[in-house]
């Protein structure tokens, strides 16, 4: 039986608590991992020195060459935001991922010009 399967019962889930995932970590290492924040995978090696488990090369094939929002990294890879955020920071240190900030507020569009969309939408 491989590793990964040892954690998971069929009818429960996975039986590990999230704090385990993360190493008993509830903060990430860097500010930069805002939920709206995108990650990539810079595709280079991980270190040698490096200790990555399971969820940290389900999260890097996760996004190798497709940038992606924490929270929809989070949502498909069913952990939570914080548990995410934390693995992010761990490869992120290890300079396996690059984090982008979410776009700047003023270049977002306005809750009047959504609405003008959803009518318009509607209207089709």
């Amino acid at each position: 039986m491989s590793r990964e399967h040892e954690w998971v019962d069929e009818e429960a889930g996975p039986v590990v608590r999230p704090y385990a995932v993360a190493r008993g970590r509830t903060k990430p290492t860097s500010a930069a991992l805002d939920l709206l924040a995108t990650v990539v995978s810079t595709g280079l090696p991980a270190p040698a020195k490096a200790e990555l488990g399971v969820q940290h090369r389900r999260l890097l094939s996760y996004v190798a060459g497709q940038t992606r929002p924490v929270a929809e990294v989070a949502s498909e890879l069913g952990l939570p935001v914080g548990v995410v955020r934390v693995l992010l920071g761990d490869l992120l240190e290890h300079g396996l991922v690059t984090v982008r900030p979410p776009r700047d507020k003023a270049a977002t569009p306005t809750e009047s010009l959504l609405q003008e969309v959803i009518q318009g939408l509607r209207a089709l």
